[in-house]
């Protein structure tokens, strides 16, 4: 087989693409851009374009399949060029389907928790030595790749997606994977610039219930209510598992669960990520996984990169960085880093940087998110309101939408950076919640420089 990538620069392109290769197709590429990761990943397996940019004569009949990502415009010439040609263009979630048609699937959805779920079930498979495919959206550790595809593996598990396929097919990507085991960990307004209403985006989750194939199963989180009346609304031949927060206690900063009137410690902590992983237990379940192997398992696992990872960490502090941005996920890492380390003061820090985080609209949904921090920063950059095109917002309509008086707003990156290394980091937990970096500050780095000067100082 012989596929091209459009956009193979992306995160989850450059993935499927690796794993391609190593299925043994020939695979070609193009970009108008490739940062890194992306580009030493594809160069050290031969497919980085030579050039950059779009070329209309790469598109040959000899092509069998062209995968369109979502980074194209419905005007590129090589997409102009494969319609002319007649040959087959691919989303990149319907390729996934069209390579695990024979597989058993597991669909990961939900407007949150996804990733950290699925990066759950695939540790404990890993653990115990399950052959398993899989896609997931963050590097893990003990795996190569975001994307493994192979002719051998019976079961493939997929983190689904409720955004749009391609720049062509506006049909939410985990409506492609048809489940035969489903989980959605809940549901929370985002992507408004696709579904401008709350009711238009629970449809696509009712159309993904509607998906799964009859005598198959839906784990559901009972403790979200639009998740709980949307799945007992849907009237489907399916089996039907909810799952709620386990049983736990907190214990020098470490989290516990009870099984088998034994406490398992875990590397992980708040109550989102406890119900995250028993939707991953209840799902594992339904793929003949028990209970007493995950919690052998689950012990050793450390969280999905840039999901509460920890990147820098004295005695008295820590410095976590979290993908947080929407209103859900911004409340519940801030309250689960302050539940877990009562004693020690909370700075918080986030960047609005997602088109819905933008939107003075949508902005509203923030109230009240970041009121578990003891200091609470929002960063926003003016460029990034130009460049997605949308009206400018103020200091004060952020203040007022997250209804905090005491919040800090910045919109200098620099000047931001200043101001966290002007504190006394002793005894101070930080939590730096982004999409993007806040301006392209290296995280791990700074992180690491605030502890070791509070050290040096000390």
């Amino acid at each position: 087989m012989r596929v091209h990538f459009i956009a193979i620069g992306g995160s989850a392109m450059h993935n499927l693409a690796i794993a391609l290769h190593k299925k043994g197709f020939e695979v070609t590429g193009s970009d108008d851009e490739v940062f890194e990761p992306s580009k030493s990943r594809l160069a050290a397996h031969g497919i980085l374009p030579e050039t950059m940019g779009w070329d209309a004569t790469c598109i040959t009949k000899e092509i069998d399949a062209v995968i369109l990502g979502m980074h194209a415009r419905k005007d590129n010439p090589e997409l102009l060029k494969a319609q002319e040609l007649g040959i087959r263009i691919y989303s990149y979630p319907e390729y996934i389907y069209e390579q695990s048609k024979e597989k058993i699937r597991v669909v990961i959805g939900g407007s949150h928790g996804k990733t950290s779920i699925t990066a759950m079930v695939l540790h404990v498979l890993n653990y115990i030595g399950k052959d398993v495919d899989y896609m997931v959206g963050a590097q893990l550790e003990g795996f190569d790749t975001m994307v493994k595809l192979t002719d051998d593996a019976p079961i493939i598990v997929l983190e689904g997606d409720e955004y749009l396929s391609s720049p062509i097919d506006p049909s939410p990507k985990f409506l492609w994977y048809r489940p035969h085991v489903a989980l959605i960990s809940g549901i929370a307004w985002d992507h408004i610039n696709v579904f401008p209403t709350f009711e238009e985006y629970v449809e696509q989750f009712k159309l993904f219930i509607e998906s799964i194939p009859e005598s198959g199963s839906l784990v559901y989180c009972e403790v979200d209510q639009t998740v709980k009346n949307l799945v007992e609304s849907v009237k489907r031949d399916i089996h039907k598992i909810p799952y709620a927060t386990p049983s736990h206690k907190i214990t020098n900063g470490i989290t516990y669960l009870k099984h088998n009137n034994e406490d398992v410690p875990l590397q992980v902590f708040g109550a989102h990520n406890l119900q995250n992983l028993n939707g991953a237990r209840k799902v594992l379940n339904e793929i003949n996984v028990s209970d007493v192997k995950f919690y052998e398992a689950i012990q050793s696992f450390k969280g999905a990169a840039k999901r509460l990872e920890v990147i820098a960490q004295s005695e008295t502090s820590i410095v976590f960085k979290d993908f947080a941005h929407s209103p859900s996920k911004l409340k519940a890492t801030t309250t689960a880093v302050k539940a877990q380390y009562p004693d020690r003061e909370l700075i918080a820090c986030m960047e609005l940087h997602t088109f819905s985080s933008l939107n003075k609209e949508f902005l509203q949904q923030y109230k009240g998110t970041m009121h578990a921090a003891d200091k609470a920063i929002v960063y926003f950059n003016p460029h990034t309101l130009e460049h997605k095109k949308l009206p400018e917002i103020t200091k004060e309509e952020v203040m007022q939408a997250f209804n905090r008086e005491d919040l800090v707003v910045m919109v200098d990156s620099e000047r931001l950076q200043n101001y966290l290394k002007g504190l006394e980091w002793r005894f101070k937990n930080l939590l730096l919640m982004s999409s993007g970096n806040f301006n392209g500050i290296d995280l791990n780095d700074f992180g690491t420089s605030l502890l070791k000067k509070t050290e040096e100082e000390v």
